[in-house]
């Protein structure tokens, strides 16, 4: 009787997270389309299996203290609960932000049936739906969702505030900080996190009211739509006397990459005579540890090394190799979801997806 009951409570679960989803594809088709494929969606250690890796060597796993669900499944702790991650009320629904050291919070609204959003030109605006009649009642028009109310006011939402709840830094239980965004990413509406990662590309948000544009709900980042963020990204190249030098720009007010698993590779290959030769591979990385050795997250308690590309930072690299006129330069900026030293710890160096390397921008320089 017991398991039915659980399953009862799953299956009970699952489908309100399902049903969720498809009322708001009635509206919203593009929207839920792109965010069913997203990170958002896929938070939790029952569809991430790095999450799940890591979990699976947490300490916390053996109390069943899922901490991570705060962010990762906002919606409970319970297993039906964690199943659901993230789903479109739970950032719809944020309004406000609450600070503390080792990490922020969301706050939620209580108002039922009312979600935040965005557009320029409805700052001042809360929408309620409601039917209006003109020329005695023969024209009607409607205004608003029937399925929610929508408020243009709250502020967060248009600067990128909005994330901080989530995406600002991270203690562990030793107090330190194993990754951080910077607060300056988040305080203008011309660019911000959501301007970055949430880009402005065609198609309607709403099948109600057509626009040009919707906003991209598949969050572009380094596991989904990372070709999104190349424009952020420099690659330039100089001849020099001893041979020459590649500038990479990282335009992000944030590291290149924030999280302390990534590894970002600058490689080269030198196109002479039809022959392509592969010149230094040059790394950048955030290593964390305990006593200046690596370790997994909850046990670091220092930065063993960091050569990661910071906020606003052009990094410049040499290169000895004398060129000649006709050559050809073939420069990537790529990067790893994990490192491949870290891959075998997790158990995941078997599965070739997450050994792929992923050529964030790439760019060809002739000489002259």
């Amino acid at each position: 009787m017991k398991k039915i009951l659980v399953f009862t409570a799953i299956a009970s679960s699952l489908l309100f997270a399902k049903s969720e989803m498809q009322t708001c594809k009635k509206c919203h088709p593009l929207i839920v389309e792109e965010f069913q494929n997203s990170m958002h969606k896929k938070s939790s250690f029952y569809d991430d299996e790095i999450h799940r890796a890591v979990w699976n060597k947490h300490p916390s796993k053996e109390k069943g203290d899922y901490s991570c669900a705060k962010c990762h499944a906002p919606h409970g702790t319970s297993e039906e609960e964690i199943q659901q991650g993230i789903s479109c009320s739970t950032c719809h629904t944020i309004q406000n932000i609450e600070h503390h050291a080792q990490s922020d919070s969301n706050i939620y609204s209580k108002e039922s049936k009312t979600f935040f959003s965005a557009e320029q030109g409805r700052e001042s605006q809360k929408v309620t739906y409601k039917q209006e009649s003109s020329f005695f009642g023969l024209n009607k028009t409607t205004v608003g969702s029937p399925y929610h109310d929508i408020d243009y006011t709250n502020e967060k939402f248009y600067t990128g505030q909005v994330c901080m709840g989530c995406h600002s830094h991270r203690q562990n239980s030793q107090g330190f900080t194993l990754c951080k965004t910077e607060e300056s990413g988040a305080k203008h509406r011309e660019n911000n996190c959501i301007t970055c990662h949430m880009p402005k590309i065609k198609g309607s948000a709403t099948t109600i009211r057509k626009t040009q544009k919707h906003a991209f709900h598949g969050f572009a980042g380094a596991r989904h739509n990372p070709k999104m963020l190349a424009e952020h990204v420099g690659l330039d190249f100089e001849k020099t006397k001893n041979g020459f030098s590649i500038a990479v720009e990282n335009k992000a007010p944030h590291d290149l990459l924030t999280h302390p698993l990534r590894t970002v590779e600058l490689r080269v290959n030198l196109i002479r005579g039809g022959k392509t030769v592969p010149l230094k591979t040059n790394s950048f990385a955030k290593t964390i540890g305990y006593d200046n050795k690596p370790s997994m997250p909850w046990l670091a308690n220092s930065v063993v090394s960091d050569t990661m590309i910071k906020a606003d930072e052009k990094k410049i690299v040499a290169y000895d190799t004398a060129l000649h006129s006709g050559d050809t330069l073939e420069v990537q900026l790529g990067y790893y979801i994990v490192s491949p030293e870290v891959l075998k710890d997790l158990n995941l160096d078997t599965q070739d997806e997450l050994k792929k390397f992923t050529i964030l921008k790439q760019r060809y320089f002739t000489i002259e």
